[in-house]
This record gives C-alpha cells, structure tokens and sequence, in this order.
C-alpha cells in the first residue's frame, strides 16, 4: 500500500473506469461455470481457488467488469484457467476495460495498491491446442501440464496439433497484483499462455506488479498486439517450448524488483527439439530498470537453442547488457534465425560499444551484415517508475525513432508504421490501464490507435494439364495470415465455393481437378 502525503501532479489524470460499484459480490468456484457463462458489468466476481473453463463451455465478460481473486498460496491459490477446448471471450474497450486482480484491491481508490503490491493472487491462465518441441517423452503430439496446477489435474494439460486452435478473444483487459506462490521458488504468471493457437485474439493487455512473470508463452502459434508488462518481480515476456507466434507494440518498463525484460528459451529437454522458439515481433519499447540502478538485469537473455526475431524496436535504461546469448543459442544466430535489426539501443549502464552491450555470441548482431542496430539515444518523452504521470514512452519529435524503418514481412498481421518502438503519437497504454489509473503514465496523446489495412496480393495461380488426360493441376502461393477460398463455375457468372477455406501459411498449395469436376472454370480468392 502508499501514501499520495508527497504525491506530485504533473497534469491531469483519467482515474475512472466505466465498471459499477452497486452490483452484487458473486463468489465463483470451480463448479460456477457451465456450458455458456456470462459475467456482467454490474457484478464484482470473486474467484475462490482455481476456477475453469472446461472443454467445450465458454465464459463471457463484458467490458468493464471486475474480477478479483482470493489470495491464498499452494492448493489454495485462485486463478481463471481456460481449459484446452474452452473458450473466453473478455471483451473490454479502452473506456470500460475488463480488470482482474486482488480481493483487497479497491479499484476506485487510486491511492489504493501500487507496483509494490504483489502476489495477492494467481492470474489468468489460458491452454491450448497448439504445438510445442517438447517434452517428447509425451508422446505424439506433445503435451504437457502447465506450472502452476497439479500434474494429476487432466485440465491442466495443454498441447496438441492444432496451430490455428481458438481459445477466445481477450481484449483490454488488465491482469493486477497476481504471482502467487504455488510451491518453492514457483508462482503463477500474470497471463500464462500454453499452446494457445493463432485462432485466439490477445491484444491491449497489461500485466501489472505480478510477482512473477508479466505473460509468458509455453509454445503455441498464438499472434497478439498491444501489449503492456509494468513493474513485475521476474521477466516481462517469457517464452519457450516452440514458441512461433507474431508480435507487434509490446512495450515493458521495470523497476528493481525484476528479471530480464525477454529470457528466451527454446525447449525442456535438450536444446536440439524442432520447432524452434522463433517468434516475429516488430516495434517493442523496453524500457529498464534504469542505467544507473542497482540491477544488472538485461534486455535479453536468449538460451536453450531458442530464436527470436526482433524489428524496429526500442531496447534502453537497462543496469546490465543489452543482450546476452548463451553459448547453446549461438548456432542460431548464424542460422538466421536469431536476428535482430533496425533497432536502437541506449543508456546500458554506462556502455555505449557493442562489445560492452552484446555478448560475444551476441556481437555479430551488431557487426555484421546491414541489420542496423543503432546506438543512439531514443529520445522518448518521458521516464519515470513512480505516480508522477512523467512516464511517456512515446518518441519526441526529433526522435531517431521516427524515421529509418525497415518493412514488415509480407504478412497481413503487422500493421505498417513509421516509427520504431511501440509508440507513436498515440499513447494507447493510458487510458484503460493501471499505468493510467494510478498516475504513472501520462495522459498526453491517450487514444485508440488506428492502423493502416494491409492489403493481401492476390494469390499468382499455376495451372498445368496432366499428360494422362482429363485432370488438372492448380497451385499458388500463400501469405500467412490470409485465407483462401477456391470456387468454380461453368459460365463466368454464377461461382460456387469447392471446399473449405485455406489457411496461409506461406507455403504453396497445389490441388488436382478431376474428371469428375463438371465446373470449367476456377478462381481463386484471398481474403
């Protein structure tokens, strides 16, 4: 808790929420769900140990409501766990977001908890369908039993062979004061996400002052936007297991209390398991501890024969080294797929070379090739890890950050941008966080972001007869993240879909007509 005796204003602060104080307090335990669930604006929901969605029910919450757990350690920690084959749909806007968080946290009583207050519950965990690289001694495919829930609870295992698996949507949502113990050395993630699909939409989430990790992804495909890790006791953005998913706007800042911003690891059993973790993020802010602070915490600690893809991104203030690339991710580096480029790094204790920011498996990031990872100073607006609204990340106008950016992969899922980092002229980590509630951030710029549309190219067809007469051969290539539908006529006019929709993935789809297809025509449409 705080005292705001010797709070100092620097402007004006957006503290309310659209959630309602004047409903009732539900108790929910783990019989409360069933079949299709809605929790509502007007109730405070309290989650009494782990509560679940099971395969094939749903929970729904609407925006603004409140959910909050009780604390308790072990077999008594309370926590929302979506289950393999459940589904979330937490739907909150920038106006009336979805809050989770502790049973004693007042959320309309801004001089209430702080950064400081952490571990008063579990957090949101949600499991999936999707792929890992291990542990192979599970079988075909792989599963495992998420950290966190008894290896004997079959609810607790996720993993599977399904990369586009659905677990739900969670939108503005805010994750509080979670982290707690489950066993020595052990506690819960603010949003854990095992072998979440690249069905499941994540995007405008914040985890703040969990005692553990901010959100960490134990394999999986699942793509998210907008994300938000403040002052928590470990990592901010965790990942291993085959992590592959897509990234754009992740932004941290960290105070003494926590571990690196990114440990990347590759899997669990012994760093030679495919897929490889090598997820594609674009346009991450990850602010440290501070230069001058007593932590030698780093940007990056990249082991376990883990990948990972980093673009116009921002990476300062930081105790310790910029990166540092254990001696068995060292191979990924030269296999391309470890690569860092178009980023700019600042204020890593008092280094400014490469050699004092990067390790030695790390240095050819900074050496070689034309990836442009540039020292020089960010100039963002603002800094500050206390309630004084100083903190805004966004770049100043004559920031390096606003110029030089490299382009985005042909993917529809990155939005297209002009500047590096996770900000430009809109702060969209204001107005529905705890940053914003409780004055650290500024409301300066507060907004929606709006994002050009990228465009999908329509898909070049190849179409071959085959020699032995009658059938045809139709091939294209795909974008990932788009979908494809083929269709067939027999005059131009009237067009019927033939078959499901395809997914892209990046790869060439080849498909033969036969002779028994009376349609002569066939298109193909890329949506």
């Amino acid at each position: 808790m705080r005292s705001f005796l010797d709070r100092t204003f620097s402007g004006c602060f957006a503290l309310s929420f659209a959630a309602s104080v004047t409903g009732a307090t539900i108790e929910v335990t783990d019989a409360s769900i069933v079949g299709a669930t809605t929790w509502t604006a007007n109730n405070t929901y309290i989650l009494s140990g782990l509560v679940f969605v099971e395969n094939g029910e749903s929970l729904t919450i609407e925006p603004g409501t409140v959910i909050k757990g009780k604390p308790g350690e072990g077999a008594n920690a309370s926590a929302l766990v979506v289950a393999r084959g459940g589904k979330i749909f937490a739907e909150g806007t920038a106006d009336a977001p979805i809050i989770f968080t502790a049973k004693a946290d007042d959320v309309s009583d801004v001089e209430d908890f702080d950064k400081n207050d952490r571990g008063f519950w579990g957090g949101l965990i949600v499991l999936g369908r999707s792929t890992l690289n291990s542990p192979t001694a599970s079988g075909t495919p792989i599963t495992d039993n998420i950290e966190g829930i008894d290896r004997n609870e079959p609810r607790g295992v996720f993993g599977g062979n399904d990369e586009a698996d659905d677990s739900g949507v969670i939108r503005y949502v805010s994750i509080r004061h979670g982290g707690t113990l489950i066993g020595a050395d052990n506690e819960i993630n603010g949003l854990t996400l095992g072998a979440v699909g690249s069905g499941t939409t994540i995007e405008f989430v914040e985890v703040f002052a969990n005692f553990d990790d901010g959100i960490e992804f134990f394999g999986g495909t699942v793509n998210t936007k907008w994300l938000a890790v403040a002052f928590c006791g470990d990592d901010s953005f965790d990942y291993d297991q085959g992590f592959r998913g897509k990234g754009q706007f992740w932004f941290t800042i960290q105070d003494n209390d926590s571990g690196d911003a990114g440990e990347h690891d590759g899997d669990v059993d012994d760093d030679t398991k495919t897929p490889l973790s090598r997820p594609e993020i674009y346009n991450a802010t990850f602010i440290g501890a501070g230069a001058e602070s007593e932590t030698t915490r780093r940007a990056f600690n990249i082991r376990d024969n883990a990948g990972a893809l980093y673009h116009n991104s921002i990476f300062t203030d930081f105790g310790g080294c910029g990166i540092d690339v254990q001696d068995d991710s060292a191979g990924r580096v030269a296999a391309g797929d470890l690569d860092f480029r178009n980023n700019i790094w600042w204020a890593f204790g008092d280094d400014s070379e490469p050699s004092e920011i990067a390790n030695g498996n790390a240095l050819p990031l900074f050496t070689e090739g034309d990836r442009n990872n540039m020292i020089v100073d960010p100039q963002l607006r603002g800094i500050s890890r206390t309630f004084d609204g100083v903190l805004d990340p966004r770049p100043r106008a004559t920031s390096p950050a606003l110029s030089g950016t490299v382009s985005v992969s042909n993917d529809p899922f990155f939005a297209v941008v002009d500047y590096k980092g996770a900000f430009g002229d809109v702060n969209w980590a204001s107005s529905w966080t705890a940053l914003g509630a409780s004055g650290y951030i500024t409301q300066d710029g507060a907004g929606v972001p709006t994002l050009p549309v990228t465009e999908v190219p329509p898909p070049v067809l190849s179409v071959a007869a085959s020699a032995g007469g009658g059938e045809v051969d139709l091939s294209f290539m795909t974008v990932a993240g788009a979908s494809y539908q083929i269709q067939v006529s027999t005059d131009l006019n009237d067009w019927a879909d033939f078959g499901e929709p395809i997914a892209g993935d990046g790869t060439v789809v080849a498909m033969t007509f036969g002779t028994t297809l009376t349609a002569a025509f066939a298109r193909v449409i890329a949506q």
